[in-house]
C-alpha cells in the first residue's frame, strides 16, 4: 500500500471535477471543512442546510458517507443533526461502524495529569481554552495566538513525560492516547460494508487529515484540501466550507441513473 512518505507534498490549486456517487465513498472532515472554524469549539452549531445536504449524500452513496473528526462522535451528532451514521471521531480513537457498532480506544493513565497541566495554563493565560475527550484532551490558542510557542512547549513536554502522542492542528495541540489516527480509521471503514469495494475520496482541511489523505490516495482514491493553499498530499482544492458544500450540493441534484466523470484517474 502507497504511505504518506511515497507521495511528495505539492500545493494544490485545482477544483475538482464533479463528484462521481456511483462508485465513491467519501469521508469528510468536520471543523475548517464541513463547519467553518469557530472562536470555541462549542460555537459550531447544527446548520439545517448542511444536514439537508449530508442526508441526501448518504442517500445517493448508498451509505457510503463517513465523517472523521477530532470531535466525540456525540459532539459530531450535536452538529450534523445525525444526518451522517458512519463517524470516526477523536482522530480515530472512536469509531460508529454501520450497524451502530461501537469501537473505542481506552484512555491512557496519564492523560488526566497532562489535562490537569494544561488547565494550569489555561488559568495562567486567559484567552487559552482546554478541550477535555474521553482519550484526548486539546489545549486552543486560537483567541490568543501569542502563547502558541509556550503551548507547544509544554504539550511537548508533557507528551514526552506521560507517554502521549501530540497532535498539531491550526492553533490547537491536542495530546492523545496512543492508537489509530484518523488514516486508520478510513482503513477501517473502507475493509467494512458498505464502504468496501468503493473508491474513497478524503476532503479535510488541516494537518490532522493529511494521514487520511495518505490513506484514501494509497487505496486507490483521492483528496480534496478545504481553505488556503499549502503544500498537501491531496490533489485537488476548494477555498472555503461554503465552496465544498456548494460542490457536494451540485452531486445531489443530479440524477444518480446519469454517468459520472471520474474525480481523478
Amino acid at each position: 500500500m502507497m504511505t504518506i512518505q511515497d507521495v511528495r507534498p505539492e500545493v494544490p490549486s485545482e477544483a475538482p471535477p464533479a463528484l462521481d456517487v456511483t462508485s465513491t465513498a467519501l469521508f469528510l472532515d468536520l471543523d475548517g471543512t464541513l463547519a467553518p472554524i469557530e472562536e470555541t469549539p462549542d460555537l459550531v452549531i447544527a446548520d439545517p442546510e448542511r444536514s439537508r445536504i449530508l442526508t441526501n449524500l448518504a442517500r445517493l452513496l448508498d451509505g457510503r458517507l463517513a465523517v472523521l473528526s477530532g470531535r466525540q462522535i456525540d459532539e459530531v451528532d450535536r452538529i450534523l443533526d445525525g444526518s451522517v451514521s458512519h463517524v470516526g471521531g477523536q482522530h480515530g480513537l472512536e469509531r460508529r461502524l454501520a450497524g451502530g457498532v461501537m469501537q473505542s480506544t481506552p484512555a491512557h493513565p496519564g492523560l488526566e495529569d497532562a489535562a490537569a497541566a494544561m488547565e494550569r495554563l489555561a488559568r495562567a493565560q486567559f484567552g487559552l481554552l482546554v478541550e477535555r475527550k474521553s482519550a484526548a484532551v486539546a489545549l486552543h490558542f486560537r483567541a490568543k495566538p501569542e502563547c502558541g510557542p509556550a503551548v507547544i512547549d509544554l504539550a511537548h513536554r508533557l507528551a514526552k513525560t506521560h507517554d502521549l502522542e501530540l497532535q498539531e492542528g491550526r492553533m490547537v495541540a491536542e495530546l492523545r492516547t496512543p492508537g489509530p489516527n484518523k488514516g486508520d480509521a478510513l482503513e477501517v471503514f473502507m475493509a467494512t460494508a458498505p464502504f468496501a469495494g468503493a473508491r474513497p475520496i478524503m476532503i479535510g482541511d488541516d494537518l490532522t487529515d493529511e494521514t487520511a489523505f495518505a490513506a484514501a490516495i494509497g487505496l486507490g482514491g483521492d483528496a480534496i484540501l478545504v481553505g488556503p493553499p499549502r503544500p498537501s498530499h491531496a490533489r485537488w482544492r476548494l477555498a472555503s466550507p461554503a465552496a465544498l458544500l456548494a460542490w457536494l450540493d451540485e452531486a445531489t441534484r443530479r440524477s444518480p441513473d446519469l454517468p459520472f466523470p471520474e474525480l481523478a484517474s
